[in-house]
């Protein structure tokens, strides 16, 4: 009798959580792992912080080698796969092989977007970052040396990351934010003003509301020396990170033929249109009951937590997808999670003090708490996200802002 197998493309977070997850869920098949980096999965949001600022640096295993090999999970390690057949149920790889499939798990995770250039300019500058991978994360911090200039373009999370680990380590950073402030998409007022504060105070130059109208390239065209703003102003540079934000990998998808729309789309099993296929992680775009619409999710608890919903149907016990979404952020010494989307949000509510570095912020719409930010109060912070996962309304307002109500009188 042939032994059933279920591949899982992409290596990453959701990719390796997968496996482990069938294994352990009593998945007596063949299991394969489609790596297209070399190495077993790693953890990724450390690369954007600690990875930076460590002497001699390494990636992080999600698992140890060791987990892998006693599952008994085949890893494909340094290779992709170029089409996927559905009729046939078989993957094409970049080496030429084929392998067929009864159960296929696409996690093929996310990639920058990439900074608008001149239409001479064919290869990317030498001294323009990205990050997403280790080889990413290596060379930007080889590029991290004191007193270089670094310009950071975009005030989302990794930029911000960015900028404090690059200030611990001597240069001189200005961070330009096109939207009037930074983590707009994301925050309120009150948290964007408490970030940029820390920030400057740090001695870090930041511009929002700004656009760049001209890059300006070294005589050879290899290079990135300066910016030009709107207003005129020039701001020359050594090194260029552009953090402006990630669009799934749904071009394997979207060849097999599979629906796709702002991420592979997928139901609350994360069966993709095709019941045999699943989507999780950054590439699959599923629907959340908790906000009634469709979300698509860039969080390594999103893409552990998809990954174990789909082990789960594969493995014939199925469970929908219901979490709460939540998120995290190192800067400085400052640790903010983040529960639920604020997006719509109609009332915030302060518990806390900012000027003391320790607060959080609740998100109210309709009446309803949709999500909350929780800087540098963990030990609030699993009480918080069982708030927000209850629903709590508004008329708990005041109490959530009174720093003498125990938030677990609050349930």
């Amino acid at each position: 009798m042939n032994m059933e197998t279920t591949i899982i493309i992409g290596g990453g977070h959701a990719g390796g959580e997968a496996a482990l997850s069938l294994r352990q869920g009593g998945y007596a098949g063949r299991i394969v792992l489609i790596c297209e980096e070399h190495g077993l999965p790693y953890q990724r949001p450390p690369l954007s912080k600690a990875f930076l600022l460590a002497p001699e640096p390494e990636a992080s295993l999600i698992r140890p080698a060791a987990n892998f090999s006693k599952a008994d999970i085949e890893i494909a390690s340094g290779i992709g796969v170029q089409t996927i057949d559905r009729q046939a149920r078989s993957v094409t790889l970049s080496d030429g092989s084929r392998l067929s499939w009864d159960h296929l798990i696409i996690a093929t995770g996310s990639r920058p977007r990439q900074l608008a250039l001149p239409d001479p300019i064919t290869a990317q500058p030498t001294n323009l970052h990205y990050l997403r991978n280790l080889t990413d994360a290596q060379r930007l911090k080889g590029a991290l040396q004191p007193d270089k200039k670094l310009l950071i373009i975009g005030g989302g999370y990794i930029g911000l990351e960015v900028a404090s680990a690059a200030q611990s380590l001597g240069l001189q950073v200005t961070i330009i934010e096109a939207q009037e402030r930074i983590l707009s998409r994301v925050t309120a007022p009150e948290v964007s003003a408490f970030y940029q504060q820390v920030h400057q105070a740090a001695g870090i130059q930041m511009l929002t509301g700004v656009q760049i109208t001209t890059v300006n390239f070294s005589s050879d065209g290899t290079a990135i020396r300066s910016v030009t703003l709107q207003n005129g102003d020039e701001l020359p540079t050594d090194v260029v990170l552009a953090g402006i934000g990630a669009i799934p990998e749904t071009g394997l998808a979207e060849s097999a033929g599979l629906e796709v729309d702002n991420g592979i789309l997928v139901n609350e099993f994360c069966q993709t249109s095709d019941p045999a296929i699943y989507a999780i992680g950054d590439c699959s775009n599923h629907p959340s009951k908790a906000y009634q619409r469709r979300i698509r999710l860039e969080s390594v608890p999103n893409a552990v937590e998809q990954a174990r919903v789909a082990a789960q149907s594969i493995n014939g016990s199925p469970k929908p997808y219901e979490s709460i979404p939540w998120f995290w952020s190192d800067q400085y010494d400052l640790k903010l999670q983040m529960v639920g989307l604020s997006q719509g949000y109609d009332q915030v509510v302060i518990r806390g003090n900012p000027e003391e570095r320790s607060f959080a912020a609740f998100y109210f719409a309709n009446d309803k708490l949709i999500a909350a930010d929780c800087v540098s109060r963990p030990s609030e912070f699993g009480m918080i996200r069982k708030l927000v996962q209850a629903g709590t309304t508004a008329s708990s307002a005041a109490a959530l802002a009174n720093i003498d109500v125990a938030l677990k009188d609050l349930l």
